[in-house]
């Protein structure tokens, strides 16, 4: 082999190397940049998980069959990542479980939402709470103080303020006024 072909052929031999090389070092960066952004173990559980729920013991107020009295229904609710106002209010509406006593809520009544200022608990529900009420002045004096007085067991809650579809409402079915926050009345509970 001539010495000119033998360069040519020499340098040619290098620039090949060097390609083979930089495509070598470009796909394997290519690789390792992949293998980055998989998950490490797809055997975790996945963060959309519900966290285990956590148990409170609350204090209920259900109506008696007479709508006279409240009478007290103590039971474990599940907060999970819920405030315990939410849940409070969420069980009231299921009802009671003791079949003598009577649900205070109607139960198509949905909790739109609930917020506490200054130790005051604004309660939002949907317009249910008044077109599905069996209506009656003891009915809804049960209704307002089965709230108020469940509420009322949880620590900086002193009122609560009714609110429907998001506004105030003079009373929720017309005998009682609800435009202003409502302290608990505990001569409705029945004494034992």
């Amino acid at each position: 082999m001539p010495v000119k072909t033998k360069g040519r052929f020499l340098r040619a031999a290098a620039v090949l190397l060097v390609a083979v090389a930089l495509l070598l070092a470009g796909g394997g960066c290519g690789s390792k940049s992949s293998e980055r952004t998989k998950p490490q173990n797809t055997n975790r559980p996945q963060s959309t998980a519900e966290p285990k729920a956590a148990k409170e013991k609350v204090t209920l107020y259900f109506g008696d069959k007479e709508a006279m009295y409240l009478i007290p229904e103590e039971r474990e609710v599940a907060t999970g990542s819920k405030p315990i106002e939410q849940a409070i209010v969420e069980e009231l509406i299921k009802g009671p479980r003791n079949p003598e006593l009577s649900r205070t809520i109607p139960p198509e009544a949905k909790l739109r939402s609930i917020r506490v200022e200054n130790g005051v608990a604004y309660v939002d529900f949907s317009k249910e709470i008044q077109t599905k009420h069996w209506g009656g002045s003891a009915g809804e004096a049960m209704t307002i103080y089965s709230v108020v007085n469940s509420l009322a067991g949880v620590s900086g809650i002193e009122k609560v303020q009714f609110l429907v579809e998001g506004k105030k409402q003079e009373s929720l079915v017309g005998h009682a006024d609800t435009t202003e926050p409502i302290a608990p009345n505990w001569n409705l509970v029945k004494k034992s």
